[in-house]
């Protein structure tokens, strides 16, 4: 009994990124929250034109998913600040046994979705899972520019003239670059 503790300890304490949702358009305050707490957190950003005439009109950055952030602590943590922030909950995926157990981003996927959230917010397009099919597509690795090394899916999208590079977190949310040229995009081997 002894030696699976230490397992489940490890488990408790290791540093991830969770997927989470902020209820009710909350996301910006529990980063905020978060933030001050000294846990690192990440809620992809679009520009989004609010106003209703002309006069008013004014470019913002909001939350390009609605209620999805990441924090990247240990699950003990969070435990602990969700009990003081009734409206921040994990996101969850079924185990196989009847649960719900909440969803890992693994860090390289987390910081390649960071990456190509960051470098050009006006110049991507934020898909639910539902929206695309990933096994119809090549797996890729953009190779040279700002992207340099983050690795895709390249795919023809319905209602798209041309093929689109795609960053995927599985169940949660893809990023799509509007355009990017087969030049700069190297085949994956399966």
């Amino acid at each position: 009994m002894s030696e699976v503790a230490p397992a489940v300890i490890d488990e408790e304490e290791r540093l991830c990124w969770y997927a989470m949702s902020a209820t009710f358009g909350r996301a910006l305050k529990a980063k905020e929250y978060l933030e001050k707490n000294s846990v690192e957190c990440f809620v992809p950003m679009k520009y989004s034109v609010a106003g209703r005439n002309a006069s008013t009109k004014k470019l913002s950055l909001v939350p390009a998913v609605n209620n999805l952030l990441f924090v990247h602590s240990q699950k003990s943590c969070i435990q602990e600040l969700k009990s003081r922030l009734s409206y921040l909950q994990y996101h969850t995926r079924p185990d196989g046994l009847g649960r719900n157990i909440p969803i890992v981003v693994p860090d390289k996927d987390m910081q390649q979705f960071i990456t190509l959230c960051e470098q050009h917010i006006d110049k991507l397009r934020y898909l639910s899972p539902q929206e695309v099919d990933l096994s119809q597509g090549t797996p890729v690795r953009i190779v040279g520019g700002i992207y340099d090394g983050i690795e895709g899916t390249f795919i023809k999208l319905l209602r798209h003239r041309s093929k689109k590079f795609i960053v995927h977190i599985q169940g949660i949310a893809a990023v799509m670059i509007a355009d990017i040229s087969d030049g700069h995009l190297q085949v994956i081997d399966p």
